[in-house]
């Protein structure tokens, strides 16, 4: 039984973020984007079969050549999902500075002898 790939596993792998990085700049044909990288075009097609896979890269064919285009709009559901954890941090770093401004401020009543 295969199992449906999703976006996060797109995303998990390093070479793949890279692709989607290069392609979030302008379309490319296939031996282009191997190009960039130092491992094999027949690895470099099974990192992009997956994004296509996943719904981040479409493949047009053009001719002879295999033209990539990002679809970042697959990426929506990775930042929904980052977007809980933001709301969670934003509140930890707003109570950090209402703490360090307290610090501040007391020191500043003190002050330093000289």
């Amino acid at each position: 039984m295969e199992l449906r790939r999703d976006v996060f596993q797109a995303i998990a792998d390093p070479t793949r973020r890279e692709i989607i990085g290069y392609l979030a700049g302008k379309s490319m044909n296939v031996n282009a984007i191997a190009d960039k990288f130092d491992i094999s075009r027949p690895a470099v097609s099974k990192q992009l079969k997956i994004l296509y896979e996943c719904g981040l890269v479409v493949v047009k064919q053009e001719g002879k050549e295999r033209i990539c285009e990002a679809q970042l709009e697959g990426l929506t559901e990775v930042a929904d999902w980052i977007q809980q954890y933001k709301k969670f941090w934003d509140k930890k770093l707003d109570s950090l500075e209402k703490y360090l401004n307290v610090l501040q401020k007391n020191r500043g009543k003190h002050g330093k002898k000289s």
